[in-house]
């Protein structure tokens, strides 16, 4: 029996060995090199032209884009932007007292294990990154949740994610 065993791990290992492990080289193959290659480039020539300098105290300092997403109310039911905070040009007609009610224990836990995280309830999203279709105005966050706008002007989690 012993004699089997070792013959079979000899067979083994002859036929383990055996290959190459380095690919051939290919026959019949072209080298292409880059006929550029040698010569020598050298910078770019002085332009005689200067370019005006803006003014420093007439410049107006760069505008911020408006953020993607701003998270009016998280899963737990926090509210972390107040209505004060919200761009001025919005029109949203929100109710605080209703919107910082969180998910429930169960729909947290079946968060957690459906999704690994527990996104924000309820955000505000300015028209450019907004979507539209048959069912209404949306946004998906994060690639991965999606936001259906209502009547106050801010976007709740569709309640397929935690129903």
């Amino acid at each position: 029996m012993r004699n089997i065993t070792l013959l079979v791990v000899c067979l083994l290992f002859i036929t383990a060995c055996h290959r190459k492990s380095v690919p051939e080289k290919t026959q019949n193959a072209t080298i292409i090199t880059n006929p550029n290659a040698n010569k020598k480039v050298g910078p770019p020539p002085k332009t005689s032209i200067r370019e005006p300098k803006p003014d420093s105290a007439i410049s107006t300092p760069p505008v911020a884009p408006p953020p993607s997403a701003m998270i009016v109310v998280d899963g737990y039911g926090k509210v972390l932007t107040p209505s004060s905070k919200l761009p001025a040009d919005s029109s949203v007609k929100a109710d605080y007292t209703k919107l910082s009610r969180g998910f429930t224990p169960q729909e947290l836990a079946n968060l957690r294990v459906r999704y690994k995280t527990v996104p924000p309830r309820v955000l505000y999203v300015s028209e450019q990154y907004t979507l539209k279709s048959l069912r209404g105005t949306y946004c998906i966050y994060k690639k991965k949740f999606w936001y259906w706008k209502k009547e106050d002007g801010l976007f709740y989690l569709d309640e397929m994610y935690y129903k």
